[in-house]
């Protein structure tokens, strides 16, 4: 199983508590050498719509949109540097952060610099561009320096910090649908402690993690790359974040693509209810493919194959699976490990391998893909993921559901996905601890922005079709492009309508006919 793990790449996190699960793409290949041959489009130099927008005036902000970034060799040959900006942009003369950058140079002459997040939030986007030969094809990695950020609070951007890595351990272990009043009362004081761990452990720093914080940090990081205009593709909730960030500097969007877009006017109920939805229509065109095999164990139809792993997730609540590394597969891990192979089809296969291995009743198949998704090694976890999704999506929106009322929330949820409706009805709760102000909210309309690409597909089980035709619809100069097929997002997952247009739109500037649907 490790050498089967070992092929997917996880780049974000599932979040905890806010209501909404939020992945990345999982990719897996080779180097790219295999596509050196890929034909790509005639470059266009890439220009800002409305000439040379201009730099603050203010001579605080002006320092850190002047600066000059050191880059240096670090780890795989990559380019490494840090970026400077305020902690607080209402008060730029205060105290500062760095945030850790990393550049995969073009293989060819670069059109400009592409800043990439691959979603979360809370995953490292200097992963993300250091995955560039994996997650990006040839064209893009010839044409673009692939530049990777760590979002303030996340990776080595002044990373939050809310609980022990022990501490850690028990909330992701916890069961996420409490069967019974002890079980409740454990999750509500779960909940609470984590929300007061990242006031006591982050300070004043968890105030400021927000998305419009981290938009304004991608223009001070435009400005130091030396572009006029911004090329940016962004992943999951990176969607989101490009959108904030063409609302705050539309005359700065150059060639935006929005993959496995975010509806960003739901509240958080919303996007749970939706979300719900898409992986249980997941699991289910799961379920099917195991019966077009001729010895599907799963049973002989989609109820008994519901049936068995529901009466599996049961099974692992009342008794909690070994695993050869010592530690017990709980409910909670068990969950995670379910929903992670559901972001891409081409992993299915792993959850069959780790499904059969727990119904043998043994769980270190499903304790390995819950820790992928929780970003924990063999030590500890290797990145603040769980925390920082946490901070971010609170401090965004930190309206929750009273413990008391999510009963109430059962009906609807339940209607939405049988299997995981409950546990999306709980994670309303999430936020109850938190206590910190909301950042800022903004009406996301990018009037004036260059064409943005907005990417959805038709059974995306993490950001549903649908936002992306909402968010194609609600941005003024938004572009939607639709694949048909499973998983999530859609770039770089075998539908060459879906790469080609993309990359057509990136090195060439051709925007395609909306809606495109491939």
């Amino acid at each position: 199983m490790k050498r089967l793990v070992a092929l997917v790449l996880v780049l974000a996190v599932v979040l905890v508590g806010a209501g909404v699960l939020g992945l990345s793409a999982l990719r897996s290949g080779d180097d790219g050498q295999a596509e050196e041959q890929l034909a790509a489009p005639d470059p266009t130099p890439i220009e800002s719509e409305t000439g040379d927008a201009e730099e603050p005036g203010d001579p605080v902000l002006a320092d850190f949109y002047s600066q000059t970034l050191e880059w240096e060799t670090c780890e795989d040959g990559h380019e490494c540097a840090t970026l400077e900006v305020p902690l607080d942009y209402a008060d730029p003369a205060g105290d500062t952060i760095e945030l850790a950058l990393l550049r995969v140079p073009a293989r060819g002459q670069a059109l400009s610099s592409m800043v990439v997040n691959p979603g979360g939030p809370g995953a490292p986007g200097t992963d993300y561009a250091a995955a560039a030969g994996r997650v990006f094809r040839e064209p893009l990695r010839r044409h673009f320096d692939i530049v990777g950020f760590d979002p303030r609070g996340t990776g080595e951007s002044a990373p939050v910090d809310c609980l022990t890595d022990g501490e850690l351990d028990e909330f992701i272990a916890g069961d996420p649908d409490p069967d019974d009043a002890a079980e409740a009362a454990s999750y509500r004081q779960d909940v609470l402690s984590f929300g007061r761990g990242c006031r006591e452990r982050s300070g004043e720093l968890v105030s400021h993690v927000s998305t419009v914080e981290a938009a304004r940090d991608m223009d001070v990081l435009r400005a130091a790359l030396g572009d006029p205009a911004l090329t940016y593709f962004g992943a999951s909730y990176g969607t989101k974040l490009g959108a904030t960030y063409a609302e705050l500097f539309p005359e700065r969007v150059g060639r935006f693509v929005l993959d496995g877009a975010v509806d960003v006017t739901l509240d958080n109920r919303e996007l749970g209810l939706e979300q719900a939805a898409g992986f249980e229509t997941a699991l289910r065109a799961y379920i099917e493919n195991c019966l077009e095999t001729d010895d599907c164990f799963l049973g002989d139809s989609v109820e008994e194959g519901l049936d068995t792993i529901t009466g599996l997730l049961a099974d692992i609540d009342a008794d909690p699976l070994p695993t050869s590394s010592g530690r017990e597969l709980r409910i909670g891990n068990a969950f995670y490990g379910l929903v992670l192979p559901l972001y891409a089809r081409d992993y299915w296969f792993l959850l069959s391998a780790a499904l059969r291995e727990a119904l043998g009743g043994k769980g270190d198949a499903l304790l390995e893909l819950a820790d992928l998704y929780t970003s924990r090694g063999a030590g500890g976890y290797n990145d603040n993921s769980m925390e920082a999704i946490y901070a971010i999506n609170c401090l965004d929106d930190p309206s929750s559901v009273p413990f008391g009322k999510v009963e109430q929330q059962y009906a609807d949820f339940e209607e939405a996905s049988p299997t995981f409706g409950r546990v999306f009805a709980w994670s309303l709760t999430g936020c109850r601890g938190f206590g910190g102000p909301a950042g800022d909210e903004l009406e996301i309309r990018a009037e004036g922005a260059a064409p943005i690409l907005v990417v959805g597909t038709t059974r995306d089980p993490a950001t549903p079709l649908r936002w992306a035709e909402a968010l194609a619809e609600q941005l003024e100069s938004g572009v939607l492009l639709r694949r048909d097929g499973d998983g999530h997002t859609g770039y770089n997952s075998g539908n060459a309508c879906v790469d080609e247009t993309i990359e057509a739109y990136l090195i060439a500037g051709t925007v395609p006919d909306d809606p495109t649907d491939c």
